[in-house]
């Protein structure tokens, strides 16, 4: 039987990316008020995490590949606990940016890994369904943050003492997934390519009811995996070297065009007066943002179920074009101040968003050779968090500088180069390691036959 609890417990690492992404987006307000960074200051502090998270999907992948999944996703999580309590004990601005970096490099070692994971350990199908998912995972978080925070907000509590512990709740999340996970067994994938081929043969029993009886059930010592062979293998093959391109191409779209506006969405209103009272009371926005979010969730669920209708293209397609009209349109209903236009953009914007992002990730790890899997999980992850990275860190200082009109416009450029890379890039891949092994296997039975 295969892995669906290993799958949900790899896929959940995103809730807890989430939380701590966007609890800091809401947080914000709040975090300026008392430190008053600098425009760069304050790229770098909603940025940091996302810098940290790429060199952590760079290591982390390889570093998976060489010493196997269980290892990597507990010590990732016992990090993240550690650093995530230690947010709320920053004494200044530096430390706070300082942390949040260090705090992105288990999250992006995770993610890698759980990819990997979920795709070796699950079934033909359920792997492509679980893996894009993250985005659902994603708006679960984010919603969830959005009401915690605000219910404290609400509470009247302290707003110096609210940001700190906001951000130092991750914590909590982070240790339940982390004693959820103990139990987990490697995967007989990552096992056979590191030679562990007894231990291989009963994880593989647990999982799958398969003994693996052409295993020999003594250990073997086998080559590590080299991050050049990966890119060989990837480029030797037509379709995996273009479902590649895409994957990064797409990974780093959705990341800018999400953390450049979406991230920053509930300062955006809060500056337009969407939702703010006339005392200043920001309750109203916050619950138009968590509005806007539970459409996301609602968007990253739908997702993967309409993958069997019009796959990977259509869906990559429809996300690119509903984001990039969403951003169009709130450019210039952020320039002309209409207020409700600002909110239906937004709502499209992230519907779109939601589609787009789901299946990039989900494309690298997929059509990958075992051996590479959290490498090429890792290297995908990068893409996301580079241009992430670069989204939070710019868009202020483009904001400063040509308006929320031209920034947001900017932004829309990305979408659309996302469209036409699905368009003009991207094969269809839906079910393409079902065919790759159906080939595999007719080619297999046809040599032994004129043998």
């Amino acid at each position: 039987m295969s892995s669906s609890r290993g799958g949900w417990m790899m896929i959940a690492t995103i809730l807890i990316e989430a939380w701590d992404l966007y609890a800091i987006s809401f947080l914000l307000v709040f975090i300026k008020a008392e430190y008053n960074p600098s425009a760069v200051q304050l790229g770098l502090l909603t940025a940091g995490v996302q810098g940290g998270a790429l060199i952590g999907a760079l290591i982390g992948g390889f570093i998976a590949d060489r010493l196997g999944r269980k290892r990597v996703f507990v010590l990732t999580m016992v990090l993240f606990i550690v650093l995530a309590i230690a947010q709320g004990f920053s004494q200044n601005v530096v430390d706070l940016i300082i942390i949040r970096f260090l705090i992105g490099i288990p999250l992006g070692s995770d993610i890698a890994n759980g990819y990997a994971y979920i795709m070796e350990s699950m079934s033909k199908g359920a792997r492509e369904r679980m893996g894009s998912r993250w985005q659902f995972m994603f708006g679960v978080g984010e919603v969830f943050a959005i009401l915690v925070i605000t219910l404290m907000y609400v509470s009247g509590m302290d707003h110096e003492l609210l940001w700190r512990i906001g951000l130092g709740l991750g914590a909590i999340p982070a240790a339940i997934l982390l004693i959820a996970r103990l139990d987990l067994p490697e995967t007989p994938l990552s096992l056979i390519h590191r030679g562990r081929f007894a231990q291989a043969k009963e994880t593989s029993q647990r999982l799958f009811d398969d003994p693996l009886e052409m295993l020999p059930a003594e250990d073997v010592v086998m080559a590590k995996p080299r991050v050049g062979d990966f890119l060989k293998v990837i480029w030797a093959d037509p379709v995996k070297k273009r479902a590649t391109i895409f994957g990064w191409i797409s990974n780093a779209c959705q990341g800018a065009e999400f953390t450049a506006f979406g991230f920053y969405l509930p300062v955006i209103l809060v500056v337009a007066g969407v939702g703010v009272s006339s005392s200043g009371n920001i309750t109203g926005t916050n619950l138009i943002t968590a509005m806007i979010y539970v459409l996301a969730t609602i968007a990253g669920f739908t997702a993967p179920l309409m993958l069997s209708r019009i796959g990977h293209r259509g869906v990559a397609m429809w996300g690119f074009g509903l984001a990039f009209v969403g951003l169009v349109v709130g450019a210039f209903a952020l320039k002309y101040d209409w207020k409700v236009i600002i909110v239906i953009a937004a709502c499209v914007l992230m519907w779109g968003h939601y589609w787009d992002a789901s299946n990039g990730m989900t494309i690298t790890s997929m059509v990958a050779p075992p051996r590479f899997k959290a490498t090429a999980s890792g290297f995908g992850y990068v893409f996301v968090k580079a241009a992430s990275f670069f989204g939070a860190f710019i868009f202020p200082i483009m904001n400063e500088a040509w308006g929320k009109f031209g920034a947001t416009l900017a932004v829309a450029v990305l979408s659309a180069i996302g469209f036409l890379s699905a368009k003009f890039i991207l094969p269809e891949m839906y079910g393409y390691v079902e065919r790759e092994e159906a080939e595999a296997t007719q080619q297999a039975g046809v040599g032994t036959a004129s043998s």
